[in-house]
C-alpha cells in the first residue's frame, strides 16, 4: 500500500474512533444498558413483541429525541434530516446501540431499508411526505414482501395489482411480516403484468395499513411473542400517487431495499457480547455446583463458540466493504446468514445447558434464546435455498432443477 492509502485509512480509522465515541456519550446520557446481554441482535428482533400502547409510545419517544438530535437516518443526505454520512457511520451506531435498551430494531424496516429506497427511487413530493414522520418515528414501516409460496424464491410472488383509474386495486396475501399489527405503512411488491417475465411483471408501492381491505393475522411463536404476520388484502385500493418508481419496474426498485437489508445485517454481527455473557454464566455456575469455567469441556464449547463469533464478524466486515464501495454483495451474504444461524443456535444451547433446569423452569434470556434461534433458518432465506446459492456461485455446482407448473 502506498504512504498516501496508508494515511488515508489511518485517517477514516480515527474518525470512525471519534464517530464511535460521540455514539456512545449520546447513548449513555439518553438510554439504559442493556440487562438481557444474552440475547443478540438478530434476535431482540424477532423475539419478545411490542404489543402494548405504551411501549410503542415510549419507543416513538425515544425515536423522535434521537431524530432531534442527528441519531436517525445516520447515512441520509442531509437535505432529508441524516448526517450524510457513510454505510461504516451507520454500522457503528448499529453496534453501540446494541448495547443499551433502544427500540431502533422497531424502527429498523422503516428507516435503514425503506428511506433509503424512497430516497434512491421517489419523486420530491413523495420523499417530502415520507421520510420526516419515518425518521421522527411518527411512523412505522413492515414489508410486504414475502407469501406462502413466494419467500426464498420471492420473483414467484402473485399478489396482484390491477389498475383502476388513478388507483389500484391489490389482492393477495403477504406473510411473515414483522411488525404488520402495528405499523403505519408497508412496503409493498404487487404483480401489475401477469403475462410478463417474473422479474419484469412487478411494481413496488406503499401501502396505507389502515386501508379497508387489509387483515393482520399475528403468527404466534413458540417464545410467546407474535412477531410476525399474515396479511390478507382483499381489494385494497392504493393510490397511484403511492407508487415507488416506474409501473413494471418494482424489481429494480427492491433492490435497493434488499441491499440495504443486507446492510443492516452488519449492525447485528460479530456476537462478541453474548461470549462475555457464557463465561459470566459459566462462572457462577461453578459457585452453584454445576459445571462451569472450571471444567475443560465448558471452556472448549465456550471457545468454539467466540471463534464462530469471530468468523462472522469478519465476513459481515467484507460485505459491509463491498456495499460501501458500490457493489452488491455476492455468496457472502448467504455464508454469513448460515453461519450466524448456527451461531446463534449453538450458543443458546450451550446457555441453557450451563443454566440447568432454572434456564427452562424459569423466563430466562437464555432460554428465550433458544426458542428464538430456529427462526434464523427461516427468515431472510431459508438455509437450504442459501446453501443452494454457495454450492452454484462459489462451487460451481449444478443448479437445481427448475419446477415447472
Amino acid at each position: 500500500m502506498s504512504v498516501d492509502g496508508e494515511e488515508e485509512v489511518m485517517e477514516a480509522t480515527a474518525a470512525h474512533a471519534a464517530f464511535r465515541r460521540e455514539c456512545r456519550a449520546w447513548l449513555e446520557a439518553n438510554a439504559r444498558p442493556r440487562t438481557d446481554t444474552a440475547i443478540s441482535g438478530v434476535l431482540r428482533i424477532l423475539g419478545r413483541a411490542v404489543d402494548s400502547a405504551t411501549a410503542l409510545a415510549e419507543a416513538r419517544a425515544f425515536q423522535a429525541k434521537a431524530a432531534a438530535d442527528g441519531w436517525a437516518g445516520i447515512d441520509w443526505p442531509t437535505e432529508y434530516g441524516g448526517r450524510g454520512a457513510g454505510l461504516m457511520e451507520q454500522v457503528i451506531w448499529g453496534q453501540e446501540s446494541a448495547a443499551f435498551d433502544v427500540p431502533t430494531p422497531i424502527f429498523m424496516i422503516g428507516i435503514n431499508m425503506g428511506g433509503p429506497t424512497v430516497i434512491a427511487h421517489g419523486t420530491e413530493e413523495q420523499k417530502r411526505r415520507w421520510l420526516p414522520p419515518l425518521r421522527s418515528g411518527e411512523e412505522i414501516w413492515c414489508q410486504l414482501f414475502s407469501e406462502p409460496g413466494a419467500g426464498s424464491d420471492l420473483a414467484s410472488l402473485r399478489t396482484s395489482a390491477e389498475r383502476d383509474g388513478d388507483a389500484w386495486v391489490v389482492r393477495g396475501q403477504k406473510v411473515w411480516s414483522s411488525g404488520a399489527h402495528y405499523s403505519q405503512w408497508g412496503l409493498l411488491l404487487a404483480r401489475t403484468d401477469a403475462d410478463a417475465p417474473k422479474h419484469r411483471g412487478i411494481t413496488y408501492f406503499l401501502l396505507d395499513m389502515t386501508s379497508p381491505g387489509i387483515e393482520v393475522r399475528p403468527l404466534r411463536q413458540m417464545t410467546g411473542a407474535a412477531h410476525f404476520n399474515e396479511v390478507f388484502l382483499d381489494d385494497v385500493r392504493v393510490p397511484d400517487h403511492d407508487r415507488i418508481g416506474d409501473m413494471n419496474d418494482g424489481w429494480r426498485v427492491a433492490q435497493t431495499t434488499l441491499l440495504n437489508e443486507r446492510a443492516s445485517i452488519a449492525d447485528m454481527l460479530g456476537e462478541a457480547e453474548i461470549v462475555h455473557a457464557l463465561t459470566r454464566l459459566a462462572c457462577a455456575a461453578d459457585a452453584e455446583g454445576r459445571p462451569g469455567v472450571a471444567d475443560p469441556r465448558v471452556r472448549q464449547v465456550i471457545a468454539q463458540i467466540l471463534i464462530q463469533s469471530e468468523i462472522v464478524r469478519f465476513i459481515g466486515q467484507r460485505i459491509v466493504t463491498a456495499i460501501a464501495h458500490g457493489r452488491i454483495p455476492g455468496a457472502e451474504a448467504s455464508i454469513v446468514k448460515l453461519a450466524m444461524a448456527r451461531l446463534l443456535t449453538f450458543a443458546s444451547d450451550v446457555g441453557t445447558r450451563i443454566g440447568g433446569p432454572g434456564a427452562v423452569a424459569q423466563p430466562n434470556a437464555w432460554w428465550d434464546l433458544l426458542l428464538a434461534a430456529p427462526a434464523l433458518r427461516i427468515a431472510g432465506g431459508s438455509d437450504e435455498i442459501q446453501r443452494n446459492i454457495i454450492g452454484e456461485r462459489v462451487l460451481g455446482l449444478p443448479k437445481e432443477p427448475a419446477v415447472t407448473e
